[in-house]
């Protein structure tokens, strides 16, 4: 505990002297180019988990390191560029690569295309993305396809919930109240989708208070009181032979709805809470589910709820915020699944600073993204310390 107790004091003393911004070159009024970087990192013990498979695992882990590159060429076309450390700490998929490449032409508040390797309209867990989510650890639920392969290309479906395409996005009606994002993308290429079939995606949100302020189609999960948010989404996914195999596809069609209220109540304490309902559906054979081949996504139902409070006193540097979030995944052929998280937050910058721990039980780890017949794993417990930096 004391060892843990003075991990903890050294990452918040480093993450103080961070930077809050990304810095930024202007060429002419016109022109400019802005950098920036982010880092996350963690400590894990988890049960049952080391290499004699009865001890608790002790691991230290980069989970990601990025670099942002934005630019301005007019005041209409724009890009991004955007690297990362894809699955480190996996030896056999590590690399670090190119994570967004996005052409922009921003031409109105209401209609805007952007196209290359980006983000695919989904869930708010994906728009949001690790950095601007309101936990540490990522969504636990059933991944679409961006999100669940490995790859790009044959066999591929993107990666970290990125692919190949282009999406119209903007914001409609009242102040802008409704915001939509439209897009077509490769999808699953290969396998089970012989007829190259592109996946089209969809996502719709309505804004009741006031209107989250993020770049493009993207979202956070939390704005540390800077906005009263009542945020209610709804996300759609379909491919026609977007699972399964080459001997028997299978289309995939996922859909979600995801809500957000924050607000700071009477005494300034921050109160946040996030949902999300998912379902996919996958129609996948018995002989799908038994190759070893197969796309098997995730066909069933999942829920996540998320409740989270800033305390007002500022301690240290930071505030401390208290949380607790449960999943539960329903697949239809497989074992259901879920997991308990009640965890700290010490918000020292918003999304530019914070640590966290955290502790975590259930059997989403063990049982993986396994959703076939015979998926088996203990519920286990795990304790995570993290911090995030970006500038």
């Amino acid at each position: 505990m004391k060892k843990i107790i003075g991990l903890l004091a050294m990452v918040i003393t480093l993450i103080s002297l961070s930077a809050n911004a990304a810095k930024k070159f202007e060429v002419d009024e016109n022109k400019w180019i802005s950098i920036g970087a982010g880092l996350r990192s963690s400590f894990t013990s988890m049960e049952n988990a080391s290499p004699d498979g009865n001890s608790r695992s002790n691991d230290f882990n980069l989970d990601s390191a990025r670099i942002y590159l934005n630019g301005q060429i007019t005041e209409t076309i724009k890009f991004e560029l955007n690297s990362e450390c894809i699955f480190c700490g996996n030896s056999a998929l590590e690399e670090y690569t190119v994570l967004d490449a996005i052409a922009k032409f921003d031409f109105s508040p209401k209609f805007n295309l952007w196209a290359g390797r980006l983000l695919v309209p989904a869930d708010r867990a994906e728009m949001s993305g690790p950095y601007y989510a309101n936990t540490y650890d990522f969504n636990k639920t059933p991944f679409y396809s961006a999100d669940y392969s490995v790859d790009f290309g044959d066999g591929g479906a993107g990666v970290y919930g990125r692919d190949h395409g282009l999406t119209i996005w903007g914001a409609l009606g009242n102040e802008d109240r409704l915001t939509y994002a439209v897009g077509a993308f490769n999808g699953l290429q290969g396998g089970s989708n012989k007829d190259d079939n592109l996946l089209y995606a969809a996502r719709l949100s309505y804004n009741f208070l006031d209107v989250e302020n993020n770049p493009g189609y993207y979202t956070s999960s939390t704005y540390y009181g800077k906005s009263d948010i009542f945020t209610i989404a709804f996300a759609i996914q379909h491919q026609e032979d977007g699972a399964g195999t080459e001997a028997a596809s299978a289309d995939f069609t996922g859909y979600s709805f995801d809500v957000l209220f924050e607000r700071v109540i009477s005494n300034g304490g921050l109160v946040t809470l996030e949902g999300e309902y998912k379902v996919f559906d996958t129609d996948l054979s018995s002989a799908a589910l038994g190759d070893a081949s197969c796309f098997c996504l995730f066909s069933g139902d999942a829920i996540t709820l998320t409740a989270l409070y800033m305390i007002p006193a500022k301690v240290g540097i930071g505030q401390f915020q208290p949380y607790m979030r449960y999943t539960r995944n329903d697949p239809d052929f497989s074992s259901t699944r879920s997991e308990t998280e009640a965890g700290l937050n010490y918000i020292i910058n918003d999304h530019n600073a914070r640590v966290s721990a955290f502790y975590q039980h259930g059997d989403i780890a063990t049982k993986g993204l396994n959703y076939r017949p015979g998926a088996s794993g203990e519920k286990i417990s795990a304790y995570k310390i993290a911090f995030q930096l970006q500038f």
